[in-house]
């Protein structure tokens, strides 16, 4: 096999999240001090000295408020890049190293923080995503010498399709076209052959400024960026057309809505942009395969951290209020998230990381552990946990097929290789695995819940994705290299565990109604 993944990203074998255990929303006014801050020379000439930086400023509700913070915030030497009002998150860049602790001092100022660690005028030298593993001409003959009627040509090789019962549901239905799939990522290559029929490029934009940039194939990966968001939209919603793969929702929308740099950091301000466009664009899921950077666990102890957890859950709280369920994948560090303390060695991630024992109940993975997003572990083609995949009794909300080494997990023949082949860039296809091809099969799976049940609100939803998994007990002992070591525990029984979640989504069923 050849790589197993980076460090950033939810490929295989990578960092990921934590449970949200408290419910983040709007403080009281008198969080923020009564004092407004005015233009002080001394605010102009501490304007010059630092590195400009990103900066989200979270305000109390209504739009006067916000009017009264931008001036806080040109006083203080910030320049508004955007203003969401509709959540109240200001994204604002400064070269003033003291702006967050100075507008934090604002009237209507809840919180506020730097976005990063690193100065907007410097990348870093992460990569998003798993690495891939080719497929070969000699696979691909194979396969579609073996696709029966109605598969397309590489569909043998989807292991994962049977696994959720993908393949049955799509004989009764393919999902609607009415139904949007929006995929916060990396950005989406429409150009390829099993994408470009059911694209959107009316609900698709780049987000990376953190201010949505709607020109032509802004959402697209340039040359040499990640293919990550290209793979994951395949996984949800390769067209069933004769060519190449299967989606797990064939026949609903998808549009590409980029959120990482070219170096593949998905930042605050760029998240916050992407879910604020999908609530407004008519974006029925999101999926979300990442986590926020720079801090692998953004901790409410810490000024900067808390406001961008604040941020963000704004705006997922935004996105589901508008009618959009958010699904985002667990994370691959093998993980029990539900623990009382868990070592985050790799944040802040674009500058130096340190050592640090994380409190589960002060720190978050964001959006994965924010408040109604559907949490999604990963399993292997044997149907157990993969080896990589982050757990955690009341974290896990659903288990989905990411794939494993085929030496822990094998697939059932003619399927060789026990990742998932999805679409990548140029037209071509790979195998990927991690909790980021675990949760948009989710994300299939509640589109075509979304097609089955069009007047469903997010929370009719998502209660139906969980009643209708199929429950999965623990796997206890869980020794998945066979050594004789027990590699994690498994929390709960067979309805609801640490493992599994409610369970295996169902595609099958999501196409009943009942």
């Amino acid at each position: 096999m050849a790589h197993l993944g980076s460090r950033r990203g939810r490929a295989l074998a990578l960092p990921a999240g934590l449970a949200l255990t408290a419910s983040l929303g709007f403080l009281p006014s008198g969080a923020a001090s009564a004092a407004e801050l005015s233009d002080a020379p001394a605010a102009a000439t501490a304007v010059a000295t630092g590195e400009k930086l990103s900066y989200v400023v979270n305000v109390e509700g209504g739009r006067k408020t916000a009017a009264s913070v931008k001036k806080a915030i040109a006083a203080a030497g910030g320049e508004v890049v955007v203003a969401y009002d509709q959540i109240g998150v200001v994204v604002v860049h400064s070269q003033n190293p003291a702006f967050a602790q100075q507008i934090r001092t604002a009237r209507g100022v809840v919180s506020a923080g730097a976005t990063r660690t690193a100065p907007l005028s410097v990348q870093g030298d992460d990569s998003v995503g798993g690495g891939s593993q080719e497929l070969t001409a000699a696979e691909a003959t194979a396969a579609a010498a073996s696709a029966t009627d109605g598969q397309d040509p590489l569909e043998p090789l989807q292991w994962d399709l049977p696994a959720i019962k993908a393949d049955k549901a799509h004989e009764k239905t393919l999902g609607s076209s009415r139904v949007t799939v929006g995929v916060i990522d990396t950005g989406v290559d429409d150009t390829h052959p099993d994408l470009a029929p059911n694209f959107d490029a009316k609900a698709s934009a780049n987000c990376v400024s953190g201010k949505p940039d709607t020109t032509a194939g802004s959402w697209r990966p340039k040359p040499g960026e990640s293919d990550h968001g290209t793979h994951v939209a395949g996984t949800v919603g390769a067209a069933k057309n004769g060519v190449g793969v299967t989606g797990v929702a064939p026949g609903v929308k998808i549009a590409g809505i980029k959120v990482s740099t070219p170096d593949g950091y998905f930042y605050t301000e760029a998240v916050v942009c992407g879910f604020v466009w999908a609530a407004e664009h008519g974006v029925d899921i999101t999926n979300n395969s990442y986590y926020t950077d720079p801090w692998m666990f953004a901790c409410k102890t810490d000024e900067d951290q808390k406001a961008l957890i604040e941020a963000v859950t704004r705006a997922t709280r935004y996105a589901e209020k508008k009618g959009t369920v958010n699904v985002a994948a667990a994370g691959n560090s093998k993980f029990d998230l539900a623990s009382d303390a868990i070592l985050d060695n790799s944040s802040p991630n674009d500058t130096t990381p340190g050592d640090r024992i994380i409190d589960p109940s002060e720190c978050y993975d964001y959006p994965a552990q924010l408040p109604g997003v559907v949490t999604v572990s990963a399993t292997g083609a044997k149907g157990l946990k993969a080896s990589y995949s982050n757990y955690g009794l009341g974290v896990v909300d659903v288990a989905a097929p990411g794939g494993d080494r085929t030496a822990y997990q094998t697939p059932e023949a003619p399927a060789t290789n026990g990742l998932i082949l999805s679409t990548t860039v140029n037209g071509g296809y790979v195998y990927k695995g991690g909790t980021s091809m675990a949760s948009p099969h989710a994300a299939g799976v509640l589109a075509l819940l979304k097609s089955t049940h069009p007047k469903a609100s997010p929370a009719a939803l998502k209660a139906l994705l969980y009643a209708q998994a199929d429950e999965h007990a623990c796997t206890n002992p869980y020794d998945i290299e066979g050594d004789g070591k027990i590699d994690a525990v498994c929390e709960g029984g067979k309805q609801k565990n640490g493992f599994y979640g409610a369970g295996l989504v169902d595609a099958l069923d999501a196409v009943r109604k009942r």
